[in-house]
C-alpha cells in the first residue's frame, strides 16, 4: 500500500428498529485494524445510499431490487399494534386485524409493512413519520401498526403494545450491491452467518493472511529441508561411486600379487 491509499474501512447502514450492536462488536474483535462505521439511515433512503456507494452494506428491510443487489434474510418480525396503556386492545394477548376495524388506524409516510389495504379507518392525514404517528397515539386519536422493533425504539410509558397475529411482517436483511462483492463484505457475511475465526469464509482477512505466511513459510523450511536431505544423498552417492572405483583398483592390485608378482610388480625371467 502506498502513502496515497487510504487505509481499509468498512461502512454499515442501518434502518431504524435494527440494533447491528452485536455484529459490530464481533468485527471490532476479528478485524482490529479495519474501522467499521455505523452509518443509520431512513428505512426508505436504504438503497439510495446503497447505490450511491455511501456504505459497502446495509442491514434494510425488505424487499430490495434482486437485480442489483445481493441479500441474505437475517429475520422476519412480529408486527404489533401501539396502543395507550389504558385501551381495550391490552384485554387481550394478541389481537387481529378486524379487532381494529373501526379504530382510526395510522398509515405514517415511512410505513415499512407494505400494506396493500391499511385496516381500520384512515386517519384525516398521513403522518409523515413513524415517530410522528407515536406522538398521535399518545395524544389518543388513533393506533399504529409497525414491527416490534420500531415499537420498542419508540417506547414511551404511557403507551404498549399486542401482536397483530395475521398482519403483513418485516423482514430484515443483509444487504450490498452484487457488483461489490469485496473481500470486507465477505468478513461481515461470515459473521451475520455465525461463522467461527477458524471458519474457512469466516476468518478476518488479517488471519487469513497470518496463517498464509505461516503456511509459506513452513514450506520454505520444508523445501530446505527437503534440500539439504537430496544435496546430502548426493554427495554420499558421490562418495560410494569413489569407493567402488577405489575398490576395483584394490582388485585389480590384488590380482597382480596373487599371480606370483615381484614387490615391483612385474614378473621375473627365467634364464
Amino acid at each position: 500500500m502506498t502513502g496515497s491509499e487510504a487505509s481499509p474501512s468498512f461502512r454499515l447502514a442501518y434502518v431504524p428498529g435494527v440494533t447491528p450492536a452485536k455484529w459490530a462488536r464481533i468485527w471490532n474483535e476479528r478485524l482490529p485494524d479495519v474501522p467499521l462505521t455505523l452509518v443509520q439511515v431512513p428505512a426508505a433512503e436504504a438503497s439510495d445510499v446503497l447505490r450511491g456507494g455511501e456504505a459497502d452494506a446495509g442491514l434494510v428491510r425488505l424487499p430490495v431490487d434482486r437485480t442489483f443487489f445481493s441479500a441474505i434474510p437475517l429475520y422476519t418480525e412480529t408486527t404489533v399494534v401501539v396502543v395507550p396503556k389504558d385501551h381495550l386492545v391490552t384485554a387481550a394477548e394478541e389481537v387481529s386485524v378486524a379487532d381494529l376495524a373501526d379504530e382510526v388506524v395510522f398509515h405514517p409516510l415511512d410505513d415499512v409493512l407494505g400494506w396493500e389495504q391499511p385496516p381500520g379507518e384512515p386517519a384525516f392525514e398521513r403522518p409523515a413519520t413513524t415517530a410522528d404517528a407515536i406522538e398521535l397515539v399518545a395524544a389518543g386519536v388513533g393506533l399504529l401498526l409497525v414491527p416490534q422493533s420500531l415499537a420498542r425504539l419508540h417506547h414511551r410509558r404511557d403507551l404498549t403494545y399486542r401482536p397483530v397475529v395475521d398482519a403483513p411482517q418485516s423482514a430484515v436483511a443483509l444487504s450490498w450491491p452484487e457488483e461489490a462483492t469485496t473481500d470486507l463484505v465477505e468478513d461481515f457475511i461470515g459473521i451475520v452467518r455465525g461463522r467461527t475465526v477458524n471458519s474457512s469464509r469466516g476468518r478476518s482477512r488479517a488471519q487469513q493472511s497470518q496463517d498464509g505466511s505461516k503456511t509459506a513459510a513452513e514450506k520454505k523450511r520444508s523445501d530446505g529441508s527437503a534440500g539439504r536431505r537430496t544435496a546430502a544423498g548426493g554427495t554420499g552417492g558421490r562418495k560410494g561411486a569413489a569407493g567402488q572405483k577405489q575398490s576395483g583398483r584394490g582388485t585389480r592390485g590384488g590380482s597382480t600379487r596373487s599371480s606370483g608378482s615381484a614387490r615391483g610388480g612385474r614378473p621375473r625371467r627365467h634364464s
